[in-house]
C-alpha cells in the first residue's frame, strides 16, 4: 500500500476536524450577527421604523451573489444562504419588537383554534404579541384549561377581545358567525373564509345590528412559515379604508401584505387564483391514473418538468378534500374558469392536431407575457 493511500483517511479525518473549526467560527459569527440584528429591531421600534426594508434585503442578496464566483459555488447558492441569515436577522429584530410591545398586546379569540389554519392563526397572533384564547368543539373531550374553550356560551363577556377570529370550514362559516352577530361583540369579527359571497345574508345581519366584521383571505395554507411573505386579501364591503385600519390595528408583522380588494370582485379573483390553479393540480393528478403506467417507472424516468408538477398536484390533492371541493362549488364564477379551461384546452390541442406550428407558438407567446410579471 501506497503512502498517499495510508494517509488518506489521516488526511481526510484532518480535513473535516478544519471544517469542524470553521463552522464553530460560523455559529459564533452568526450568534454576534443576530445580537446585533436584536439591536437594530430596538432602535427601529422605538422609532416607529419597519422591520423588514426590501431595498436592504436586495442589497445584500446582490453583495452575496457577486462573491458567489470567489466561493467557488453558483450565485443560487449564495443567494441560499444568505437568504436565510437576512430571514433570521428579520426574525430576530420582530421577536424583539414582539417583547417590547407584549404588555400592551390585545386580546384576541381564535374560533376553530384546533383546525390548521386556526391553529396557524392561533401561534401567528401570539407571535404578534397577542394574548391569545382558542375556541373548538374538539375540546369538549379535553381536560378544562385557561384560555381554551369548546362552545361560545362558556364566554360569558366576548367584548373582552379587540378582535375574533372565526377560522372554521366554509359550510359553517354562516352559521358560526351568526351565532357571534346574535352576541354583538365590541371587537372587530374577522371571517377567514376562501369564498365570501355565500357570506352575505350573514354579512347584511351583521350591519344591521352594528356589528364590525371584516372579510380577510390569507393567500397561504397552515404549512406557510411566518417569515416568509404573508399576503392577506381584504375584501371591503364600505370603506377600504376605515377596514384596513380596524385589521392592520392587530395584524402588523415585517411580512405581511395586506391587499384591499372590492368584496363583489373577491370571488371571481379567488376563481383564476384558488380554482383553476387548484384544478389544473387535480386534473394533473386524475389524468395520470389514466395512462396505465406504474408510479415507480414514472418516478425513476421523471423529468424536473414532471417532479414540479408533481409537487405542485400534491400540494393540492394532500390537502382536506371537503375544502378543495367548497372552494371549488361555492363559487359563483366557477362557471367561466371551467369554460375558459376547456376553451383553452381545445385550442392548444386543435394547434397540436391541425399542424398549425405558428398559432400554437401565439398561443404560448400570449400566456407567457400574461404570466411574466416585471
Amino acid at each position: 500500500m501506497s503512502d498517499s493511500q495510508d494517509r488518506g483517511p489521516e488526511r481526510l479525518a484532518s480535513l473535516r476536524g478544519e471544517i469542524a473549526d470553521v463552522d464553530r467560527g460560523l455559529i459564533e459569527l452568526l450568534r454576534r450577527r443576530m445580537t446585533l440584528a436584536a439591536e437594530v429591531g430596538r432602535v427601529k421600534h422605538a422609532a416607529g421604523e419597519p422591520i423588514f426594508v426590501p431595498e436592504v434585503n436586495d442589497s445584500v442578496l446582490t453583495r452575496a451573489r457577486e462573491h458567489a464566483a470567489a466561493c467557488g459555488v453558483s450565485s443560487e447558492v449564495m443567494e441560499a444562504i444568505f437568504g436565510a441569515v437576512m430571514r433570521g436577522s428579520v426574525e430576530r429584530q420582530h421577536r424583539v419588537g414582539v417583547e417590547t410591545q407584549a404588555s400592551t398586546g390585545s386580546r384576541i379569540l381564535v374560533i376553530g383554534g384546533a383546525g390548521n389554519m386556526g391553529g396557524w392563526l392561533s401561534q401567528f397572533t401570539a407571535l404578534l404579541g397577542h394574548e391569545v384564547d382558542v375556541l373548538d368543539p374538539s375540546y369538549r373531550t379535553l381536560p378544562a384549561e385557561a384560555g381554551r374553550y369548546s362552545a361560545l356560551d362558556e364566554l360569558s363577556d366576548l367584548d373582552a377581545y379587540e378582535a375574533l377570529l372565526v377560522s372554521v370550514p366554509m359550510r359553517r362559516t354562516e352559521a358560526v358567525l351568526s351565532s357571534l352577530i346574535d352576541r354583538k361583540p365590541r371587537g372587530l369579527v374577522v371571517e377567514v373564509a376562501s369564498i365570501k359571497d355565500h357570506l352575505r345574508p350573514v354579512l347584511d345581519q351583521a350591519d344591521r345590528a352594528d356589528v364590525a366584521v371584516a372579510s380577510l383571505h390569507p393567500m397561504f395554507g397552515p404549512s406557510k412559515s411566518v417569515y416568509e411573505n404573508l399576503t392577506f386579501v381584504l375584501a371591503c364591503r364600505n370603506d377600504p379604508q376605515a377596514e384596513q385600519e380596524r385589521v392592520t390595528a392587530w395584524l402588523r408583522h415585517p411580512y405581511t401584505q395586506l391587499v384591499p380588494v372590492p368584496f363583489a370582485h373577491h370571488d371571481r379573483l379567488m376563481g383564476w387564483l384558488l380554482g383553476l390553479a387548484h384544478l389544473s393540480g387535480m386534473l394533473f393528478g386524475n389524468a395520470l391514473t389514466h395512462a396505465g403506467l406504474s408510479a415507480a417507472e414514472l418516478r425513476a424516468c421523471a423529468s424536473t418538468t414532471y417532479n414540479r408538477q408533481v409537487a405542485t398536484a400534491l400540494s393540492v390533492i394532500d390537502e382536506d378534500p371537503d375544502l378543495y371541493f367548497d372552494i371549488q362549488q361555492l363559487n359563483p364564477h366557477r362557471g367561466e374558469v371551467y369554460r375558459a379551461a376547456r376553451e383553452a384546452l381545445d385550442g392548444l390541442v386543435g394547434t397540436v392536431e391541425g399542424d398549425d406550428r405558428e398559432a400554437f407558438r401565439s398561443l404560448l407567446t400570449t400566456a407567457r407575457q400574461l404570466l411574466r410579471v416585471d
